[in-house]
């Protein structure tokens, strides 16, 4: 972190702002902005002097087969940028900044290795499917059972609207959190099929989860708001931030239409690093809501493949959600704007937990 590479808190005064957390979660939101936003040129010139591609499906709406030939693994640049910003301004001492870390690129190496067989390899399916999923497994097991065995009161289940937990989950935490942490991970990545729908969202979930966690950080604030207090968590804020501004920095090069895709190596590693916040903060149910349109995407591909395994029907025109919005009529933008507007009231209904309970 600045203040501890230079030791300047003790020295100047003016630099005793860097021992606040809010100071260090703008510039962080700052930082990560402007490391996306002035690199994403070089990578994207990169990017297509390498012919890293986007493949288009021949199934899907007509319209995105002139997305053909866009770079792809421009999540590339939203890990780095996002690394770069915590490790410069959040306290490397705090223990939750590793296990951050490490998951988010635990995450990120598995869309990396999807993206590099798809694209350089030539191999159309990327990695497979199953070492995919033990991929994910391996990485949320690891998480989870470090936080298991390291974090107090981690197995309390709390519930949005009810102040005082509703159990303790015991060993039922681990597999609970497991899939949690994996399915998230999928979610973002199954929203990723329109042009700044992903990033956008994301964006909307990263400044929300900013505010719960410097609220749940805060002795006097938990207190007041009835909230579990949880020592150490107020620094998350400033991965939060990070994670909002990386975003918005890739949105400027990602709306419609869009320059640079994320590719899984953004998609799963923002996902994953979403799922972890939400395990360090005990807001793992309240993800739900926050994540409303997350959990609509991935809901809408298990009943379609549901339905048409019992039934022989589609539920949707074709799965993900906001492939059905399309095939009935929808531009693109307008999916993607109204999509944003339904992740914005999602985080609304999120952030008046602070308050009723």
């Amino acid at each position: 972190m600045f203040k501890e590479i230079f030791n300047l808190v003790d020295r100047i005064p003016i630099f005793n702002l860097f021992q606040y957390i809010t100071f260090r979660s703008g510039f962080a939101a700052v930082t990560a902005v402007l490391i996306t936003f002035l690199a994403a040129p070089k990578l994207i010139r990169w990017l297509r002097a390498k012919k890293a591609e986007q493949s288009i499906r021949d199934d899907g709406p007509r319209s995105h087969l002139a997305k053909a030939g866009t770079p792809t693994m421009g999540g590339l640049l939203i890990v780095l940028s996002i690394t770069a910003a915590v490790l410069f301004w959040q306290d490397l001492r705090n223990p939750y900044t590793w296990v951050l870390l490490i998951s988010f690129w635990g995450y990120a190496l598995i869309g990396f290795l999807d993206d590099y067989l798809k694209i350089f390899r030539h191999n159309s399916k990327g990695l497979n499917a199953k070492l995919k999923l033990i991929g994910q497994f391996f990485v949320s097991t690891a998480v989870v059972l470090y936080l298991y065995f390291t974090v107090k009161d981690i197995t309390l289940l709390y519930i949005p609207f009810v102040k005082n937990p509703v159990a303790d989950m015991g060993w039922f935490y681990v597999p609970f959190a497991i899939l949690l942490l994996t399915g998230f991970s999928n979610a973002v990545n199954l929203a990723d099929g329109l042009d700044g729908l992903a990033s956008g969202l994301v964006t909307f979930v990263g400044l929300t989860f900013g505010l719960l966690t410097y609220v749940v950080g805060h002795a006097a604030f938990a207190r007041y708001l009835q909230f579990p207090f949880i020592p150490m968590s107020g620094e998350l804020t400033v991965t939060c931030m990070a994670l909002a501004g990386a975003c918005l920095g890739f949105l400027w090069y990602n709306a419609h239409p869009a320059h640079i895709f994320m590719g899984d190596t953004g998609s799963l590693a923002l996902g994953g690093l979403i799922g972890v916040l939400s395990l360090l903060i005990k807001k793992e149910l309240l993800l739900f809501i926050v994540g409303g349109v997350f959990v609509m995407e991935a809901a809408s591909v298990m009943l379609q493949v549901l339905s048409f395994k019992l039934f022989k029907k589609r539920i949707f025109r074709m799965a993900p959600l906001h492939h059905h919005f399309e095939l009935k009529g929808w531009t693109e933008t307008q999916v993607v704007v109204r999509f944003w507007i339904l992740g914005g009231l999602f985080s609304l209904i999120g952030l008046i937990t602070l308050k009723v309970q």
